[in-house]
């Protein structure tokens, strides 16, 4: 079931509803087990100028590994073990209620996996610009910590002095049109590798922390 969670802007200034997503997978190969996935999706929404075009991203998006290798032109911040082979890169707006929960679900597992976090901003006016201010952090995690917990206790995050730093900012750009050319559609969206030779794999939506381990073979 799709519910409507509210309806607002990006950094382009063009509506952009958010909509919660709840589905149920199966993961694992035995044992599966039934995870409840929840994701902010993007609705109507189109590439901003200069997007890359649809039909090479469609090849890479039908290609695992490939979709794993262009993912890995994003411009995010590290977390975890930086040689771990299972590595994860994430796309997520700095507004999304559930890039947080994974964020603090992925926690336990930082010492046996690696992790990109790849700022992107569709929900909102703030998302860019907080996204820009993370990457801009010289501890980028621990702003991270602290944007996540002001956002889970309702107060929207990180307050953003001034414009945002122009750069940044266009990084923030380049990676929401890359995470809509690998076919992403809401947020938070993985692309993984679940060893030094795979197997690779995207999953669109949060998990806790045993499902994330199990998806990434731990």
């Amino acid at each position: 079931m799709t519910t409507a969670v509210d309806a607002r802007r990006d950094d382009d200034a063009t509506p952009r509803p958010c909509r919660l997503h709840r589905r149920q997978v199966l993961i694992g190969a035995s044992g599966a087990m039934l995870a409840s996935l929840a994701a902010c999706s993007k609705s109507n929404d189109a590439p901003s100028p200069g997007a890359p075009a649809a039909a090479p991203a469609a090849a890479a998006a039908g290609n695992p590994r490939q979709t794993f290798d262009a993912a890995a032109r994003g411009t995010g911040f590290t977390v975890g073990q930086p040689m771990a082979a299972r590595s994860v890169q994430v796309f997520f707006d700095p507004q999304c209620p559930h890039c947080a929960t994974l964020w603090v679900a992925a926690r336990p597992l930082h010492d046996r996996i690696r992790m990109v976090w790849m700022p992107v901003g569709f929900i909102s006016p703030k998302s860019a610009p907080q996204g820009a201010l993370i990457l801009a952090a010289q501890d980028p995690a621990a702003l991270m910590n602290t944007h996540e917990s002001l956002l889970s206790s309702g107060q929207g995050g990180l307050a953003v002095p001034g414009a945002g730093d122009p750069d940044l900012l266009a990084k923030v750009r380049a990676n929401t049109d890359l995470w809509r050319t690998l076919d992403g559609t809401s947020v938070p969206f993985m692309v993984y590798r679940a060893g030094a030779e795979g197997p690779y794999g995207t999953q669109s939506g949060g998990m806790p922390t045993a499902q994330l381990a199990q998806l990434l073979g731990l």
